[in-house]
């Protein structure tokens, strides 16, 4: 009996049973032609936990022939990335050109990413760092400009399905079995899009079914529930409950309950959580759900972010735990958020229309003469600093984007807006 999990042994064994990535290892996918002329630039893949990003580091670098070494930013540090540096750069297992596959790269500190750049650019290694963070907030700049970030998409239902079929095919342990998937939902949300997970998941639920003589292994929603809540996880950062969490505690500002917005933090804090994950998320919520109702919630939550990364932990909690409750007790409005969405969708719909004329720069003498700029009047020049003139190309003229929320700041914004424009954005 092999030892090894089942999402070790259903591993795929070359880049064609990856799932779910067509868009990037399938036929005419980018990475795919890379590899065809042989090329392999150093990349980010980000994506959520169990899509393939190991996996497809690994089988990259085997289609290419080239040595492949794996660091987890978790237990390495600079001189690990050296060791590796110094032995590409010689003979032997490691040579130029060596893989150096970095899982959750955002966990790296600068100067440990900074020890990649000189290698990298000298292509003494090929980079692949893994993240689940977004690596503009979390890879430093100059890595970034030398890697090309490509995004994984989430696991799709028929591709968690396609898996489960697909063990109960070819995997030695569960073939031997007579096995019926009755129910699949619960297995399906327990695995949150992550193969690792729904495979690993499957097989303590094969081995925890009760026993029918003669009769098959019947898979229901029932024992699932079962399963997952004898061997379920406090908090467990790349999973389900994560996400499940992190949710409730956006939902729950969003919703002007302090109370429950603080529980929710302690149980972030408690698991585990990168402080900085929860203050990027404060950030974005300030914006999209508050937003000019008050408009000091975006600065309370960039403040919260810088204050985190200079005090640190354990004290950071306490900051986190100010924002969050300044952040449910605002007035609300998702107008701005509205505003931009809407205006997205024009710009699709209707296409690029032409700047009008006296809205256009001019900073050469044949533009001026070509009528750049020849009509515009300046705001600043008339009574109220306000001159009723078109800001739109005709086509869109008087389209309202932005709504006014019916808090007291907005408010104040409406009136303007009516004073200033009369009836044009009703």
């Amino acid at each position: 009996m092999d030892p090894a999990p089942l999402a070790e042994r259903m591993r795929p064994q070359h880049l064609g049973e990856v799932v779910g990535q067509e868009h990037l290892v399938g036929p005419g996918g980018i990475i795919r032609q890379a590899l065809a002329a042989k090329m392999l630039p150093s990349m980010i893949l980000w994506g959520p936990p169990g899509v393939g990003k190991t996996t497809m580091a690994r089988l990259m670098a085997l289609e290419l022939g080239r040595p492949f070494h794996t660091l987890s930013a978790i237990s390495s540090g600079v001189k690990d990335i050296r060791e590796v540096i110094a032995k590409a750069e010689g003979a032997g297992l490691f040579q130029r050109n060596a893989v150096l596959f970095i899982d959750e790269i955002h966990r790296f500190s600068k100067a440990q990413q900074d020890s990649l750049l000189g290698a990298v650019e000298k292509g003494v290694i090929t980079l692949i760092g893994a993240t689940t963070e977004n690596p503009s907030f979390e890879v430093i700049g100059a890595l970034l400009s030398r890697a090309q970030v490509y995004v994984l998409k989430p696991l799709a239902e028929e591709d968690l399905l396609g898996l489960l079929h697909r063990a109960m095919e070819m995997d030695v342990e569960l073939k031997a079995k007579s096995i019926e998937l009755r129910e699949t939902a619960a297995l399906i949300r327990a695995s949150g899009g992550d193969a690792r997970r729904l495979l690993n998941t499957f097989e303590l639920c094969v081995q925890a079914a009760p026993s029918n003589a003669g009769g098959p292994i019947v898979i229901t929603d029932a024992l699932v529930h079962q399963v997952v809540q004898t061997n379920a996880a406090r908090y467990d950062k790349q999973g389900e409950q994560h996400y499940d969490i992190v949710s409730a505690f956006i939902k729950s500002m969003r919703g002007s309950d302090p109370n429950a917005a603080v529980y929710w933090l302690a149980r972030m804090v408690e698991g585990g959580e990168d402080p900085k994950f929860i203050a990027r998320r404060m950030l974005i919520l300030a914006s999209e759900d508050i937003g000019n109702a008050n408009p000091n919630a975006l600065l309370m939550a960039t403040t919260c972010m810088q204050a985190v990364q200079l005090i640190g932990w354990p004290e950071g909690r306490i900051v986190l735990s100010q924002c969050a409750i300044y952040l449910a007790c605002s007035p609300k409005s998702n107008a701005s958020y509205k505003a931009i969405g809407s205006a997205q969708e024009t710009v699709v719909r209707t296409g690029d229309l032409a700047v009008p004329i006296h809205l256009r720069n001019a900073p050469t003498k044949l533009m001026k003469e070509l009528g750049h700029g020849a009509g515009y009047r300046y705001s600043h020049d008339s009574p109220g600093h306000f001159n009723d003139q078109e800001f739109m190309p005709n086509v869109v003229a008087g389209t309202v984007f932005y709504q006014p929320g019916d808090n007291r700041k907005e408010q104040e914004f409406q009136a303007y807006l009516k004073r200033v424009w009369g009836d044009k954005y009703e």
